[in-house]
């Protein structure tokens, strides 16, 4: 590796810093990621004992951690690394199939039913470069610019369980829950008005009250408006921890196709950290 990235491992607060994990959690990282390494990778390589750019599964990893916390350019990443962009390029889709499997949330997993008994709901927008094609379908509202929608799905403890695939900005969020997987009966679904009428599809919805014009809220409405977002607080913490990695936070500037797998995997590490 390029830069002789070794020098990081000695320094814990740099490690963190640059790759958005601890070096502790990089060793489980690669622990989780060895066996899949070695039976889709190693075992198919095209030349037989062939070293690839970045070398073993290590330098592959640190790579796409590095990538995914400050979103450098791959040309940047590649002068870093002392390869070319094309190296990196390809580096970064291999060690994405490797790590989604083993890191991604995955949507037929089984929670069990007291995790899952209260679940936070909402979702999340993230920007992207203005589509040559069909920019009024990618171009929210809320957000003035053009951006891809997640819905995210975590338990009152904090454990992210499903994350949507990736839809245009335009989308509402009521839509996208339409689109997705239903809930368990007897899960109670905490959500914003984004998602009002949800509890015709599922009784067990709490959601705020909303003032108008001429019904103004009562005191008891306002305690429980406070109360409910203070419990779903959570889940915007989530998606703070979540951003932290840049390359869901800056303008996305690869193919759209493969957001959902950087989500995924980024979904997966946040999980890791938290203890899940």
């Amino acid at each position: 590796m390029g830069c002789n990235f070794k020098r990081l491992f000695k320094k814990p607060k740099a490690f963190l810093r640059i790759t958005g994990v601890s070096v502790e959690e990089f060793e489980k990282i690669l622990k989780m990621a060895e066996p899949v390494w070695e039976e889709k990778i190693e075992q198919i390589k095209v030349v037989s004992g062939r070293p690839y750019g970045l070398g073993s599964l290590e330098g592959h990893v640190l790579c796409l951690l590095i990538y995914y916390r400050t979103y450098l350019t791959q040309e940047f990443l590649g002068f870093l690394f002392d390869v070319d962009d094309s190296c990196i390029s390809r580096s970064l889709r291999r060690v994405a199939k490797v790590l989604a499997p083993v890191l991604g949330i995955q949507k037929n997993r089984l929670v069990p039913e007291q995790e899952a008994i209260d679940l936070i709901i909402d979702c999340t927008e993230h920007p992207i470069e203005r589509p040559k094609k069909k920019q009024q379908k990618y171009y929210s509202g809320k957000k003035k610019r053009h951006t891809l929608k997640t819905e995210i799905q975590i338990t009152g403890e904090g454990e992210i369980i499903y994350l949507s695939n990736p839809h245009p900005g335009r989308e509402h969020d009521m839509n996208i829950r339409k689109q997705g997987p239903p809930l368990h009966p007897n899960t109670t679904a905490y959500v914003d008005s984004g998602y009002q009428g949800l509890h015709q599809n599922h009784e067990n919805t709490e959601y705020p009250y909303k003032k108008s014009k001429t019904k103004p809220l009562t005191s008891e409405e306002k305690q429980y408006n406070h109360g409910l977002s203070r419990f779903r607080v959570r889940v915007e913490h989530k998606i703070r921890d979540l951003k932290i990695f840049r390359i869901l936070k800056e303008p996305y500037r690869n193919h759209r196709k493969g957001f959902g797998i950087a989500v995924n995997i980024v979904a997966g590490i946040v999980n890791l950290k938290s203890g899940f």
